[in-house]
């Protein structure tokens, strides 16, 4: 067969192409997201009709068992309809007993940390139930219900989950690890440095302490140790930096009046649209190791910093901090930095361990009948 004779396209093809991409991309989104709300919409109401009779003909687990076996055997090829999930059905419907699922998209949901929010937002009495719910995967709220028994906190990491994509994992993780703690506590100098939006969006994404507990060393680790064990963990690293961070190298090299200098890590923020300088120091914080980073921010700023790239910033993670000392010692730096401690093992925090059931209580709590006190 010949080739087909070249055709000359029309002048406005390519927008025309870009254009039929995007729709086609976002119907599919929309597609994913309607049926993703269907399901929760659907295990919604599972769960309210298995409270309404439990609570009405005083039936229990056996019956929930009875059902599970029915369900799976007329829908054999539909996932989720086992007995310990027709609980979790149950239990969201007692936990989100609205139906009131408001769209939102990712643009529209506040990134404060939970430390800057007003009352108001802290205290919407169906913070999951009205917001959020139907833009997660099934499992997410499970994680959520059965982990934080704060409603205000749900919605804090719900929302932080949907902003950022997180899956399943990296969600069980940040709430171990009490993300809304420790978003937006470091030291910084970023009010007086730095014009007000980028000023606050950079506060929010650098944290106070940060957890290095996955790189198996101990306290003695020296700084070289630690940068080493953040390479070989690069992924876990990026996670614990937060979403935007792009790492650009290590002992990036810079040469100042014919001396060279090598800064420890160098990342670009890609939401900051700068340079992120992280120095690491295994001792406690010293005025002096501001005046070091000062000075490589502002050789970043001449040599490698792009004209439209905003100021450079500094990260100066420290094993402990004097947090007196470090304001005082930032009060007089030219550039924007921030001080924060780091660990690097941790035991599970108190009130963590000791006031969240885990999921095995949780079913055992949700198999007790409800008038009687006794195993359904």
């Amino acid at each position: 067969m010949k080739n087909q004779p070249f055709l000359p396209l029309p002048a406005d093809y390519a927008d025309w192409l870009v254009s039929l991409k995007s729709r086609i991309q976002g119907a599919r989104q929309r597609a994913l997201l309607s049926a993703n709300t269907e399901q929760i919409r659907l295990y919604h109401d599972i769960g309210r009709d298995i409270l309404e009779r439990q609570s009405r003909q005083g039936w229990g687990a056996k019956v929930i068992d009875r059902l599970s076996s029915d369900l799976r055997a007329a829908f054999p090829d539909m996932k989720g309809l086992s007995s310990r999930n027709l609980k979790y059905m149950k239990f969201f419907a007692e936990h989100c007993p609205e139906r009131q699922f408001v769209q939102q998209t990712a643009a529209q949901i506040s990134l404060e940390p939970i430390g800057q929010q007003t009352a108001a937002q802290l205290t919407d009495p169906l913070q999951m139930g009205q917001q959020t719910t139907d833009q997660l995967p099934w499992f997410h709220i499970v994680i959520l219900l059965t982990k934080l028994p704060d409603p205000a906190l749900r919605e804090w990491y719900a929302r932080q989950a949907i902003q950022h994509s997180w899956p399943r994992d990296t969600l069980t993780v940040q709430i171990k690890n009490q993300l809304h703690l420790r978003q937006g506590q470091a030291i910084t100098n970023f009010d007086q440095r730095l014009s007000p939006p980028q000023a606050g969006l950079a506060t929010e994404i650098l944290k106070d302490p940060y957890h290095f507990d996955f790189l198996g060393l101990g306290d003695e680790a020296h700084e070289r140790d630690i940068e080493n064990a953040l390479i070989r963990h690069i992924t876990r690293f990026l996670l614990e930096l937060g979403a935007g961070f792009a790492f650009v190298g290590r002992q990036f090299q810079l040469v100042v009046g014919g001396d060279e200098f090598f800064l420890d890590l160098l990342f670009y923020h890609t939401r900051l649209k700068c340079y992120v300088v992280v120095e690491l120091k295994a001792r406690a914080f010293k005025p002096e190791h501001a005046g070091q980073l000062n000075f490589y921010l502002s050789a970043i700023d001449a040599q490698v910093k792009a004209p439209d790239d905003k100021p450079t910033i500094g990260l100066l993670l420290c094993k402990t901090q004097n947090r007196l000392v470090a304001e005082y010692a930032l009060s007089g730096i030219d550039k924007p930095i921030g001080v924060a401690e780091y660990q690097l093992v941790r035991a599970l925090p108190e009130p963590l361990d000791t006031s969240l059931p885990s999921i095995e209580e949780i079913e055992a709590e949700l198999s007790r009948d409800l008038e009687g006190g006794e195993p359904l």
